[in-house]
């Protein structure tokens, strides 16, 4: 090969290669000219610049969108955007490597975009013009639709006229006959944003986390709560209240937004693998057990409602998850208390008088009868040694009759005391809740006890004068002693 050879095959390399780098340089131009996105295809804009007619996005391609400026307007005609919002939008147009964006199809566009937006899956703008046999019809385009009322709404349609005159974005379902046999559904929209908001939830959301639900449905073992369009939970009645509840009804009602935390999130709770959000409404409040002690004090008297009954006693709510517990010896001071439930009912609202508070432990102790005052405490300005009153025959035993003198007071008259009666086979035959006129012989208030005997009986009880308030000399000598010593004293 001679030189020249060299110099011509070198030249024909050369150009070889420019041709090939221009190729490249001109498919990537043209490559760069291309939009990345295809008509129906939904994406999130940025607004960076807004002209007269038209508002001009940054849709994260080589390319930018634009959107006429009418679409975006307002009820009063004004553009309530500026550069820097961003807006969901969907490709209606890729042409001459322009993307044009849109909300939804809009009036005007014409039977041809009826069938692009079909094709595409992009959501048009209809209004519901009226009512029909099994749905709506649909103002579309210049072209009337029908909307089946199951399709309206993820929720079920109860009163279908007030759908009427609103405007929605539809997905169209079948197109026939260049629009005039056209069928849309609004639901497959509403349910795939409730599916993009539900996956945003469920990413941020965390155990523990309290937000807002809407109460949806009340069932006999919890409620059901929205958290997010397509998003549910449901607190169990165990976790309704701080207080007891027996039906969920008693605490919430549907429609009721409250505060919850959630305790779990499971994706694969039920049996199809669906989701499983646990909540607590109690547990968004404060624990009312933390502040009891500042609240209730010692021989504070309060009112609050019987929850429940047991051998033992009753237990009182005294506010929202707070019970405490009468123990049935604190029940009454005027009868002796077999069964809770002869005192107080579940229902009942009761005065009791705080006996004990132990927030550690969880626990309050309460007492009806220090709430009503004990009746001996007034005895004394009642009642005298000597004194006749009338009663009613309470219990009679071997060895007596007990006598309620008032209510929370009774008196024994013992069986020796029954035979000093004028008429001793009358007093034999007393039997319960019989009235009887006695006489007060003796008074023990310590010891809360009265000695009785019959109002005219003969001779008096050696113990008569004694009412348990005399003051005991030195050496523990009482009435008995003194008589003693006097005794003493004169035979000397």
């Amino acid at each position: 090969m001679t030189h020249h050879d060299h110099d011509d095959e070198s030249s024909k390399t050369d150009k070889g290669e420019e041709t090939e780098d221009f190729a490249a340089l001109l498919e990537s131009y043209m490559t760069d000219m291309k939009p990345e996105v295809r008509v129906g295809d939904k994406i999130t804009g940025e607004i960076i610049a807004i002209g007269k007619d038209a508002v001009f996005f940054n849709t994260g391609t080589k390319s930018d969108g634009v959107v006429e400026k009418a679409e975006l307007l307002d009820e009063n005609g004004e553009l309530p955007h500026k550069v820097g919002d961003r807006l969901d939008l969907y490709v209606v147009d890729t042409r001459d490597g322009e993307i044009r964006l849109s909300k939804a199809m809009g009036a005007g566009s014409g039977v041809d975009m009826l069938y692009e937006a079909h094709q595409n899956r992009i959501p048009v703008e209809g209004k519901v013009i009226e009512t029909c046999k099994g749905g709506f019809r649909i103002q579309v385009m210049g072209q009337t639709a029908f909307c089946p009322v199951s399709q309206m709404d993820v929720h079920y349609v109860e009163k279908p006229e007030e759908f009427v005159g609103a405007v929605f974005p539809f997905l169209i379902e079948r197109i026939e006959a260049r629009g005039k046999n056209l069928v849309v559904n609004r639901r497959r929209l509403l349910e795939q944003e409730q599916a993009e908001q539900r996956e945003k939830f469920l990413a941020q959301a965390r155990p523990g986390d309290i937000v807002d639900g809407r109460v949806v449905r009340i069932m006999p073992y919890g409620a059901f709560m929205e958290l997010q369009p397509g998003v549910e939970g449901m607190v169990h009645i165990s976790e309704l209240s701080w207080s007891r509840v027996g039906d969920p009804s008693e605490v919430t009602a549907v429609g009721e937004v409250l505060p919850v935390r959630i305790l779990a999130i499971d994706r694969t709770g039920s049996k199809t693998g669906g989701l499983k959000i646990s909540l607590s409404a109690k547990q968004a409040a404060v624990d009312p057990w933390k502040t009891v002690g500042e609240k209730y004090k010692e021989g504070d008297k309060i009112e609050g409602k019987v929850t429940r009954c047991a051998d033992f006693g009753a237990f009182v709510e005294v506010e929202p998850g707070i019970e405490g517990l009468v123990h049935i010896s604190e029940m009454s001071h005027t009868r002796r208390v077999v069964k809770a439930e002869d005192v107080a009912r579940p229902g009942d609202r009761v005065a009791v008088m705080v006996t004990s508070v132990d927030p550690v432990n969880r626990r309050l102790s309460l007492s009806i009868k220090a709430a009503e005052g004990d009746p001996w405490l007034t005895v004394a300005n009642r009642m005298a040694v000597g004194q006749t009153v009338s009663g009613t025959v309470e219990r009679v035993l071997d060895f007596g009759c007990f006598i309620s003198l008032a209510p929370g007071v009774t008196g024994l008259m013992p069986r020796s005391s029954m035979e000093r009666a004028a008429d001793p086979k009358a007093m034999e035959k007393l039997k319960a809740d019989d009235p009887v006129t006695v006489k007060i012989e003796t008074i023990n208030l310590a010891d809360k006890k009265i000695s009785l005997a019959p109002a005219d009986a003969e001779g008096a009880s050696d113990w008569k004068q004694y009412t348990g308030n005399e003051p005991r000399q030195a050496g523990g000598l009482g009435d008995l002693g003194q008589k003693l010593q006097a005794a003493m004293k004169t035979k000397k």
